[in-house]
């Protein structure tokens, strides 16, 4: 199936307005809201179909296939299949979402023959009590509702004990400590009664359930999985787990297989290593003071090792079982924030979907972060209700008011190399009783402009400097939920961003879990710079590479420590190279440290970001500004911006692009310098270079 590297996202959770965000079945949809989707020029929908199988198979078939009464029909309700069916009529890729953390039970009204359901999860005293999920559908509690059990399992469903599972949703959730079931606590409404266990993807039985859910997504047509919580077991970490026997199990025979035993398990019995009653018998609960709890570190890379093997296992799948069926399917999945410890597995997925940590009207590093983290790949960003300006920005576009603010978070996304889903009732949490819809017309305004100008966009630039990402330098830092722009990499891109200068990130991988493929020529090629932000730790292919970026001319910054793990000759062969400038961790980052100084000059000081990408007739200059005025909520349109930018071709003429339609843009070339003037400049701005 064909893949742009631009996509243009929709978080399409049609969530209801002035009401609660019921994970994980997703509102009927309606021929309205293609509609609209056709408006907005969307080419792809995340979250947005086929939830419902962490409430039972025969819930989700009833999703898929379910009849649609002649009453909704007047308003062109349809089942998913025939929703995903008048999506792919329009070009528009359907992903079903695969709750992978989600174990549900719902309070349930029956009649006396439960036969019938007259109320679920919002009970109104209709008939006879009781609950309704994924205990009850292995159970077989109501065969007069849903298909059994063995009608999807013939055989059953054995654990790793070998034993015959009766209850799947006490068989499969995550357990702290104590045994006691972890919740997947951002989901569940405080004011209701439902409730929601934190799923673990390391047991067998909750992997073939998940195969399953993959199967009756895939036969209902959708064009893409999208695997929810991708970092299963790790979510379960903020609630005390995952202490289940799988994990135990798998963690034991992870320590055994060390080159190494830990000398906190001297004189242990590992034969016999129970983690959970290990750590509870020296006093600690793994939630207070976790980090500093006895191989919490071992623990960690442990996962790490289990969510790449995992999921690469589930992606296969899909790839696979959609092969049998005669079709191919995309897969994706919810990378959050893009995190490191996903990076072993971005290969596995045909397009990269991230749900923010921290949702701001600015985040250039983080931006430009994601685009080196996917390479050639298509990122597609959703905005999180749990961390940033969701919440505050949802009534203030209510009132017409923060207009700017929305064109800011979401232009700046794909002006940055990366894109920003519209949101189209998209989540809230599970506390505030309410959907974020953007006004119609600023979505259709945005979706326009973008698809209008594709050619501006690309995956690949001409900026000079490359800030690189060293995955296990960084291993326990990003493991702690501090500050990001405290630690030395966020710290440059934050530095290089605010002063309006474009930059790349390389990622520096493990070597183990993801092997280099990154070589000095293909650096040289592309960058006159390479920062090194506290890169500690290097492979020798990282260490060579650097060597061979130095010596074709390449200029290096090494900020901080490096290479402490590698062979001396060969970290001094680069310290002490002519080519090399050494920055302490303690001294503040800044633009004048840039080896051949800054590839984009100012007139005026301006709050703005600068991306310049590599498009097939020039260098399309993108840059978002972001000095919104609060009094006149906007970004007032600047009467002149001049800037001189140095690119590595001569280019003589400028084309200008706006959302307006007002800017002008004027250029002046002087050998690789390129002085720019504009007029009219907006929010955001395009300038195409040609020659």
């Amino acid at each position: 199936m064909e893949v742009s590297t631009l996509e243009r996202g929709v978080y399409f959770d049609a969530w209801y307005p002035r009401q609660h965000n019921y994970h994980p079945s997703l509102p009927p949809r309606r021929l309205g809201m293609i509609e609209d989707l056709v408006k907005y020029r969307a080419t792809l929908l995340n979250w947005s179909a086929l939830g419902g199988g962490s409430i039972s198979l025969p819930y989700l078939e009833d999703e898929a296939w379910g009849e649609v009464p002649a009453r909704y029909r007047q308003y062109g309700y349809l089942n998913d299949v025939e929703y995903i069916a008048e999506c792919q009529k329009r070009g528009i890729k359907v992903f079903g979402i695969v709750f992978e953390c989600q174990g549900w039970e719902f309070p349930v009204e029956l009649n006396e023959a439960e036969d019938t359901i007259l109320a679920m999860n919002e009970t109104r005293g209709a008939g006879k009590r009781d609950w309704i999920g994924l205990r009850e559908f292995t159970q077989d509690r109501y065969p007069k509702l849903w298909k059994s059990f063995r009608s999807y399992f013939p055989d059953g469903l054995v654990n790793s004990e070998g034993e015959e599972v009766t209850d799947i949703l006490e068989e499969c959730t995550a357990r702290d400590i104590h045994g006691q079931p972890c919740h997947s606590q951002w989901v569940e409404c405080p004011d209701r009664d439902h409730y929601c266990y934190n799923m673990d993807r390391n047991n067998p039985v909750w992997r073939e359930y998940l195969k399953a859910i993959i199967r009756i997504q895939i036969d209902a047509g959708v064009a893409g999985v999208e695997l929810d919580e991708a970092d299963l077991p790790l979510t379960s970490l903020g609630y005390g787990g995952c202490f289940c026997k799988d994990c135990i199990k798998g963690f034991r025979a992870y320590i055994k297989a060390l080159p190494e035993l830990p000398e906190e398990l001297a004189g242990v019995d590992l034969d016999q290593f129970q983690y959970g009653t290990w750590l509870l018998g020296q006093g600690f609960d793994f939630k207070s003071n976790r980090e500093n709890t006895p191989l919490f570190w071992d623990y960690l890379r442990f996962q790490h090792r289990q969510v790449a093997k995992y999921f690469a296992e589930l992606s296969d799948y899909a790839h696979e079982y959609a092969r049998s069926k005669g079709r191919d399917v995309l897969v994706s999945g919810n990378f959050f924030e893009l995190g490191p410890h996903y990076y072993p597995i971005e290969p596995k997925v045909d397009i990269l979907i991230t749900e923010m940590r921290d949702t701001g009207y600015r985040q250039p590093g983080w931006c430009r972060y994601c685009a080196g983290f996917a390479g050639d790949k298509p990122v597609t960003a959703v905005e999180n209700p749990y961390g940033g300006v969701g919440p505050e920005l949802l009534p203030k576009l209510q009132k017409g008011k923060a207009y700017d603010l929305f064109r800011m978070m979401t232009y700046e996304a794909y002006a940055l190399g990366i894109g920003m889903s519209l949101p189209y009732g998209s989540w809230m949490g599970s506390v505030i009783e309410d959907a974020l819809y953007a006004p119609h017309e600023l979505c259709i305004e945005i979706g326009n402009f973008v698809a209008d100008h594709e050619g501006l966009y690309s995956t690949r630039t001409h900026n000079e400097t490359a800030v690189a990402f060293s995955i296990e330098s960084n291993f326990r830092l990003t493991a702690h939920r501090g500050p990001k722009n405290r630690l030395p990499f966020w710290n440059t891109l934050e530095r290089l961003s605010r002063a309006g200068q474009p930059l790349d990130v390389v990622m520096f991988p493990d070597g183990d879990l993801r092997k280099d493929t990154i070589t000095g020529q293909e650096l040289a090629a592309r960058y006159r710079n390479l920062i090194l932000p506290n890169c500690q730790w290097l492979t020798e292919a990282q260490a060579d590479a650097i060597l061979g970026f130095l010596d074709t001319g390449g200029r290096v910054l090494v900020y901080g420590d490096l290479g402490l793990n590698v062979a001396a000759d060969k970290r001094d062969a680069i310290l002490r190279h002519v080519s090399t400038t050494r920055l302490g961790s303690d001294v503040e980052f800044d633009v004048s440290h840039l080896p051949n100084g800054p590839q984009v000059r100012l007139a005026d000081d301006r709050d703005l970001a600068v991306n310049v990408q590599a498009v097939k007739n020039g260098s399309a200059i993108h840059i978002i500004r972001y000095d919104y005025n609060e009094s006149l909520d906007a970004v007032p349109v600047l009467p002149e911006l001049k800037l001189t930018v140095r690119l590595p071709r001569h280019f003589r003429m400028a084309k200008a692009f706006s959302p307006e339609g007002t800017l002008e843009a004027s250029v002046l070339t002087q050998g690789e310098l390129h002085h720019l003037t504009l007029r009219n400049v907006p929010l955001y701005s395009v300038v195409l270079l040609q020659g």
